[in-house]
Order: structure tokens, then C-alpha cells, then sequence
């Protein structure tokens, strides 16, 4: 392997590892957080978090279709936050 390979291998293996310290960090906030806009918020970052590690996967196996699911989960996070926080706010969904 070349130098090059060898230094994007280990700057993936750090993404993977920063990427997945956040999504704990989240879980914590997830549970302790004192309000519910915390929990929204944290619900929403591990969201963001999950899409961060699914296009790593993609890049370290090198294949398209994880890109196309992150697309996916990306437009399902989205959605469900929003109407989360609605339901949160308003009491419910759909006026």
C-alpha cells in the first residue's frame, strides 16, 4: 500500500471514531437532557450523526448505495424532527 492509502485508512478509522463519540455524547443528552427541546435536538443530532457514519462506511468500502440510504434516512430525520417538534409544541401534527 501506498502512503497516501495508508494515511486515508487512518484518517477514516478517525472519523469513525470522532463521528461515533458524538453520537454517544448525543445518547447522553438524549437521556439527561432537562427539557424536551434538549431531547429534540439531541434525537436530531444523533440523526445527523447516523448519516455521518453511514457515508464513512461508504467511502471505507467504496460503494454508492450507502450514499443513496443516507439520502433516505437524511429526508426521514428531517421530517420526523419536524413533526416531533410540532406534536411538542402545538399538540399535534397535522392542522
Amino acid at each position: 500500500m501506498t502512503a497516501a492509502t495508508e494515511l486515508m485508512d487512518l484518517a477514516i478509522v478517525f472519523a469513525f471514531v470522532v463521528v461515533t463519540l458524538a453520537q454517544f455524547l448525543s445518547m447522553i443528552r438524549l437521556v439527561i437532557g432537562p427539557g424536551t427541546g434538549d431531547r429534540i435536538l439531541a434525537l436530531d443530532t444523533m440523526v445527523v450523526n447516523a448519516i455521518g457514519m453511514i457515508v464513512l462506511l461508504g467511502i471505507s468500502q467504496g460503494t454508492r448505495i450507502y450514499f443513496e440510504a443516507a439520502m433516505i434516512i437524511a429526508m426521514l430525520g428531517f421530517v420526523s424532527t419536524v413533526a416531533y417538534a410540532r406534536f411538542v409544541l402545538r399538540g399535534d401534527i397535522i392542522e
